[in-house]
């Protein structure tokens, strides 16, 4: 072989060598604007478990038919894959469910982060008359015309009759158990390189370089912050009866303003955006790229970031089906047609 040809070949050599200690590089300035999925740090089994049998229970609704689970499916990321979620009586609700999946890790709850944490949240839809329409005072009655529910509370919160402090304190104690660890990407954050492959890598190149990242970071790739639908292009979706962070501030500037939501287990947790108006990852990507970013993918592109965002699937939570305590005589009996 010619010492030129030799010469030639180590050029490249070094070329490629020196693009993917950029590319190295580039990534290394990114990753530490995310972290891996922990597991909560310290739970109370006694309230989990009782908040598991609370968070499957329709009893806590007025038709005695709906649940938490019921709009939050653990078999379906967390969410109930429709638009916007059926409440009492099959009314149409206004908003598209988030994922209960690490919620714990939000910075608030609803769209419109009207509730601070998961305590907090857990009443809202009990006495919400869209949704189970029940009211707390009922719903306690309910807990307590039946005896194995109040030996349960009683055990673990030590009180002789339940009251709705203790219904939502152990609902979200289970809820702080629904995290997703490992998934491809918390591979990647964790050293592990290999995990994400070409495409993958590339996805996670134009997501970082695109702008994504300002929103869609931290543990959760979101949920710590509020941000307007539409900053570039006005949104053209649903904006009827939604008013988003301004129904909780009261300032005009928060009209459209939403939590940012949580890209993890994103390919699970169709349709996006708080009126579910996309229901492919691909959509809610072009969608993002033009009326966020000002930034239009190109078909190769939209599907290196749709890549990249199902490395965030992680494993999801597994656990034994609660079985509910029978009703009472006394207990009321459902009425799902009423």
């Amino acid at each position: 072989m010619s010492a030129s040809r030799v010469f030639s070949r180590t050029l490249v050599s070094m070329a490629v060598a020196t693009a993917a200690a950029f590319s190295g590089a580039a990534h290394a300035q990114f990753d530490q604007m995310y972290a891996p999925v922990a597991p909560p740090k310290s739970i109370d089994l006694g309230k989990v478990e009782l908040g598991k049998k609370l968070y499957f229970d329709p009893r806590l609704s007025k038709s005695g038919f709906i649940s938490c689970n019921s709009c939050h499916n653990l078999s379906m990321g967390g969410t109930d894959n429709i638009k916007t979620s059926i409440g009492d009586k099959w009314q149409q609700g206004p908003i598209n469910s988030p994922t209960v999946l690490n919620s714990s890790l939000n910075l608030a709850q609803f769209w419109d982060g009207r509730a601070p944490d998961l305590k907090a949240q857990a009443g809202g839809p009990i006495a919400n008359p869209g949704e189970m329409a029940f009211s707390h005072t009922l719903a306690i009655d309910m807990l307590a015309s039946i005896p194995a529910y109040v030996r349960e509370f009683k055990l673990v919160f030590g009180k002789d009759k339940p009251d709705i402090d203790q219904v939502t304190e152990a609902i979200a104690e289970f809820e702080k158990t629904l995290v997703t660890p490992n998934s491809k990407f918390d591979q990647y954050l964790l050293g592990h390189k290999e995990a994400l492959n070409k495409d993958e890598l590339a996805g996670y190149k134009l997501f970082n370089e695109s702008g994504c990242v300002a929103c869609h970071n931290g543990p959760n790739l979101g949920g710590n912050s509020f941000q307007k639908m539409g900053v570039v292009e006005a949104y053209k979706g649903n904006k009827e009866g939604v008013e988003g962070r301004s129904a909780v501030s009261g300032k005009a500037i928060d009209r459209f303003n939403f939590k940012v939501p949580t890209l993890r287990n994103v390919e699970l947790t169709y349709p996006y955006f708080h009126d579910g108006a996309s229901d492919t990852l691909a959509q809610a990507v072009d969608v993002m790229g033009r009326l966020q970013l000002g930034k239009t993918f190109t078909k190769q592109e939209n599907a290196q970031v749709v890549a990249f965002l199902k490395t965030l699937t992680g494993e999801q939570p597994i656990f034994r089906l609660p079985i509910l305590p029978p009703s009472s005589d006394s207990t009321p009996r459902p009425t799902p047609f009423k």
